[in-house]
């Protein structure tokens, strides 16, 4: 498995999106993303997010490589509009986590979720090396699941009530994508 330092990570260009590694000087930008209710109301993690927690997640894993994060860019202005990234990069069984969010509303529904799971998996599967990368989406978020799959995921299963989120039993779906799979996507 190929695992770069994060300092020698690539940028990863497509038609629509520019994907460039993460730095220190994105927090401000994640931090107020992830607070965002168009964001949190679609992670399990549901606590404030902090300057301090997201620092704490770059030292602890970006840092360290057991997350690859990217910050999605509007390729037409530069602009950064979300991120994207491989959590619990497992390199003896050549496996991580897919997670990706918009943080600005005004790129939602236009393809750049999309585009961005395709490139970033095919970088995942292709320069990394993974054999295997999955992800889990809440139940009833059905746009995300329809983007996932146009990618190339699979669901594997559904956890019903897996998780209690303000108050209500949510399912979980579980989807992957392996090595072989997805190449013409």
């Amino acid at each position: 498995m190929n695992i770069f330092a994060p300092c020698d990570l690539p940028v990863i260009n497509g038609e629509k999106v520019s994907l460039r590694p993460i730095t220190r000087e994105d927090t401000g930008l994640i931090v107020a993303w992830r607070n965002k209710p168009s964001v949190y109301r679609h992670f399990i993690f549901r606590q404030p997010f902090t300057r301090e927690l997201h620092e704490n997640w770059l030292a602890t894993k970006v840092e360290t490589g057991k997350v690859i994060q990217y910050i999605i860019l509007d390729k037409a202005s530069d602009k950064p509009v979300g991120s994207v990234y491989l959590r619990d990069v497992d390199p003896e069984n050549e496996s991580a986590e897919y997670g990706i969010f918009i943080g600005e509303e005004d790129y939602l529904g236009r393809g750049f979720g999309t585009e961005t799971a395709r490139l970033f998996t095919r970088f995942g599967l292709d320069v990394l090396k993974l054999h295997r990368i999955s992800l889990r989406v809440l139940g009833g978020n059905e746009i995300a699941r329809l983007s996932y799959e146009k990618a190339g995921f699979i669901t594997e299963g559904l956890f019903r009530d897996m998780v209690k989120l303000d108050g209500e039993y949510r399912d979980v779906i579980f989807m992957a994508i392996l090595s072989e799979e997805g190449k013409d996507k």
